[in-house]
C-alpha cells in the first residue's frame, strides 16, 4: 500500500481538517487536526500549499462542504498534487463520497494520500484503493451505529421528562435548561396572552423587537420562531420529542396546559380558516351589504378608503353599495367601547367561569390524546403493531382531537375582552394606541357583523343611520 518517495516528489500538498460537530464555536477540534497534519507534512518535508477546513459540518449527512468541494477542485486542475489527512474518517464517512474523489486522484495522478492516524496511500495502487474503501465502510458504519445509539439516547432522555442537549438554550430558562429565567417567562406569558386576546404572531414579533428583546441566538424574532415557541410543549412543562408531546418534564411550566391547549387551537383556527389578521383595515370581513347581503371589500379612491360591495365572478355582490371608511370605523368603535359597559354585556359574560372550567376540561382531554397518540406512534416505530393497526387505532383518536381543538376554540373566542368588561371609558382613552390587531380582536369579540343600508343620493355627510350593528354578545 505505500509508495515510498523522495521529498521532491510532492510540490504542494493540501491539508484537509473537519469536525461534526463545534457547539462551543473555539474550532480547537480541527486545530488539533491541522497541527497534527502540519506536523506531518514537516516530517516528510512536503510543503503545504493550503489548509482546507470545514468546522462544523458533518460528513455523513450529506451536507455541503465548500472547503472539501474546493480542495477537489484544487487537486483536479493540479494545484495540489498530495493530500495530507488525520484520519479518513475526516475525509467522508459516505463510501458514495469516496468514488469521485479518487476518480479526481486518478485523473489528476494524484498519488500521494497521507493520514497522521492509518499510514500513506498509493492512490494508483490497486492494493491501496482497496484499503481505503475498507477503512472507509467501518467508518461509515461506526457512524449508522452512533446514530441510532444517539436516537434511543434521545428517546429515552425525552421519556425520562430531560431536556435535550442542544447548545443553545431554550427561551425562558437558564443554560441549564431548568431553571426558569424570570424575566423572559414573564414575557412568554405576556405573548400568550396577548396572541389569545387577538394580536397577530407579526404585531407580536414587532413588539418584541421595539421592546429590545432578542432570541437566544442575540437575533430579532420572526413569526415562524415565535409560533414554535407559543406552540411548544416546552413552556407548557411537557417534553417534545420529534413533534409530538410524550409526556410530563423534569423542568417547570411558564404557562399552563390549558393555556397552550387554547394557544394550539387558535393557531388551528386560523390555518383552518386561511384568515389573516387585518392589517390595514378594522372593519375586514365584518361590513355586509343590505341588498344582496355579501361581505363588503376594500378599495380605495382617489385617496379616500372605502367598504365597496363588488360585482363580478371573484366577489358575487351587487355593486350597488359602499361606504367611506373613517366614519364608519370611527362608528362602530365606539359603539363596541360604549357596549364594553352595558349590562347586557355583563351579562353574556357571566357564565365565564362556568366556560372556564368547560375549557379546562377540553384541554385535560385534548392532552390526553395527544399523549395517547404519541404512545401508539411509539408502539409502531417498534414495530409492535402493524401500520393497518396503527390507522384503525390513530384514526379515532385524532377526530377526538380535533373535536376537542375546535371546542376550545370556540369556547375561548371572548378572550380579547379579558379585563376590559366594564372598562370602556377608560379604553376609549387609550384605543388610540393599540395596534390595529387588538383593536380588530376587540371588535370581533363584540360584534358578529353590520349591515351597510343605502345611502341618501346627494348627500354628502355620513349617515350613521346606515349602519345596523349585530352584536355577538
Amino acid at each position: 500500500m505505500s509508495l515510498p518517495g523522495k521529498a521532491t516528489q510532492v510540490r504542494a500538498a493540501a491539508i484537509y481538517a473537519r469536525i461534526s460537530s463545534d457547539q462551543d464555536g473555539t474550532t480547537l477540534g480541527v486545530q488539533r487536526q491541522l497541527e497534527d497534519c502540519r506536523e506531518l507534512a514537516a516530517d516528510l518535508g512536503w510543503p503545504v500549499g493550503d489548509e482546507y477546513v470545514d468546522n462544523d459540518l458533518s460528513a455523513y449527512s450529506g451536507k455541503r462542504r465548500p472547503e472539501y468541494e474546493r480542495l477537489l477542485a484544487d487537486l483536479a486542475d493540479g494545484t495540489r498534487d498530495a493530500v495530507l489527512i488525520y484520519h479518513v474518517d475526516r475525509l467522508t464517512r459516505r463510501p458514495i463520497e469516496l468514488e469521485p474523489f479518487l476518480d479526481v486522484l486518478t485523473a489528476a495522478k494524484v498519488r500521494r494520500v497521507r493520514f497522521v492516524a492509518g499510514g500513506d496511500l498509493d492512490g494508483g495502487n490497486g492494493d491501496g484503493l482497496m484499503v481505503l474503501r475498507m477503512l472507509l465502510a467501518v467508518a461509515a458504519n461506526e457512524s449508522a451505529t452512533k446514530s441510532r445509539r444517539v436516537k434511543r439516547k434521545m428517546l429515552q432522555n425525552a421519556e425520562a421528562g430531560l431536556p435535550h442537549g442542544g447548545h443553545l438554550r431554550p427561551f425562558g430558562y437558564d443554560e441549564d435548561k431548568v431553571t426558569i429565567r424570570p424575566d423572559e417567562a414573564q414575557t412568554i406569558r405576556a405573548l400568550a396572552e396577548r396572541f389569545l386576546a387577538g394580536e397577530s404572531l407579526r404585531s407580536l414579533a414587532v413588539w418584541l423587537d421595539e421592546q429590545e428583546i432578542q432570541t437566544v441566538a442575540g437575533g430579532s424574532w420572526r413569526t415562524p420562531t415565535l409560533r414554535a415557541l407559543l406552540a411548544s410543549g416546552r413552556i407548557a412543562g411537557l417534553r417534545d420529542h420529534q413533534g409530538q408531546v410524550i409526556g410530563k418534564a423534569v423542568w417547570e411550566p411558564i404557562i399552563t396546559e390549558q393555556t397552550r391547549a387554547r394557544i394550539l387551537s387558535r393557531m388551528a383556527e386560523q390555518k383552518t380558516s386561511g384568515r389573516r389578521s387585518p392589517r390595514r383595515y378594522l372593519l375586514s370581513g365584518l361590513l355586509r351589504c343590505h341588498r344582496c347581503e355579501h361581505t363588503l371589500y376594500l378599495a380605495a379612491r382617489e385617496d379616500v378608503r372605502r367598504y365597496v360591495c363588488s360585482s363580478g365572478p371573484d366577489h358575487g355582490g351587487c355593486g350597488g353599495t359602499f361606504v367611506v371608511a373613517g366614519p364608519v370605523e370611527d362608528l362602530i368603535a365606539q359603539a363596541v367601547l360604549y357596549r364594553l359597559d352595558t349590562p347586557e354585556l355583563a351579562d353574556a359574560l357571566a357564565g365565564r367561569a362556568a366556560a372556564d372550567e368547560r375549557t379546562a376540561a377540553l384541554a385535560q382531554a385534548l392532552a390526553e390524546d395527544q399523549e395517547q397518540l404519541a404512545e401508539l406512534t411509539a408502539l409502531y416505530a417498534a414495530k409492535s403493531i402493524t401500520a393497518r393497526e396503527w390507522m384503525e387505532a390513530r384514526n379515532p383518536i385524532q377526530g377526538r382531537i380535533a373535536k376537542a381543538e375546535q371546542a376550545i376554540a370556540r369556547a375561548t373566542r371572548s378572550d380579547a375582552l379579558a379585563g376590559l368588561v366594564g372598562n370602556g371609558e377608560q379604553l376609549r382613552d387609550a384605543w388610540a394606541g393599540l395596534n390595529l390587531t387588538r383593536q380588530a380582536a376587540i371588535v370581533r369579540a363584540v360584534l358578529d357583523h353590520a349591515v351597510i343600508g343605502p345611502g341618501t343620493p346627494g348627500a354628502q355627510a355620513f349617515d350613521p343611520a346606515r349602519v345596523r350593528p349585530v352584536w355577538r354578545l
